[in-house]
């Protein structure tokens, strides 16, 4: 897939605050903790994390600035409402059934709000036995129980968003790669 290329320069990240907040274009609720802690659950650059799923990008750029500086690429349906994201760190899929095969080349992935149990189990199916060591996914509790079999055979750890900075009723689940 071409990478997007904006009509304007990605626009100036929002400051976040301790308090979970919601911002346009982002489901998850933000807070500079939230970004911390998800930033402490991906691989340190140079290692490739691919957002599926990046909306406007907000997400994603946060992960990416500093003082964190994430490799974060963010794959979005064309056509793409990224605002965000500068042009080399987007990717553009031309529908919701379309994979991207940077996935078989990332060292995790991150699903936040995920619209479709079926996108996740593709790319699993697809690209998990690449270089995928790690799958974030961050969503509403009562959700995550639909997206939980996607990861048999993985180690999977939950936790409440609340906890990180998040808001109470999403969580953040980190499925790993077992090995042996």
């Amino acid at each position: 897939m071409e990478p997007h290329t904006p009509t304007q320069d990605a626009q100036e990240l929002p400051p976040l605050t301790a308090t979970p907040s919601a911002y346009p274009g982002c489901c998850l609720g933000l807070s500079a903790p939230l970004v911390h802690h998800l930033c402490s659950l991906l691989p340190p650059s140079p290692s490739l994390t691919l957002s599926i799923g990046s909306g406007f990008g907000l997400l994603e750029a946060l992960l990416a600035a500093k003082p964190h500086a994430n490799h974060v690429i963010g794959v979005e349906v064309a056509p793409t409402s990224n605002i965000f994201l500068p042009a080399a760190d987007h990717r553009v899929v031309h529908g919701s059934r379309f994979l991207d095969p940077l996935a078989a080349e990332a060292a995790a992935w991150l699903f936040v709000y995920p619209r479709r149990i079926g996108l996740v189990r593709e790319y699993l199916a697809e690209y998990g036995e690449g270089a995928v060591e790690r799958v974030v996914w961050a969503g509403p509790q009562a959700d995550w129980e639909d997206y939980r079999g996607c990861f048999e055979g993985w180690g999977v750890e939950t936790r409440s968003a609340g906890e990180v900075g998040g808001r109470a009723w999403e969580v953040i689940a980190v499925a790993r790669r077992r090995h042996g």
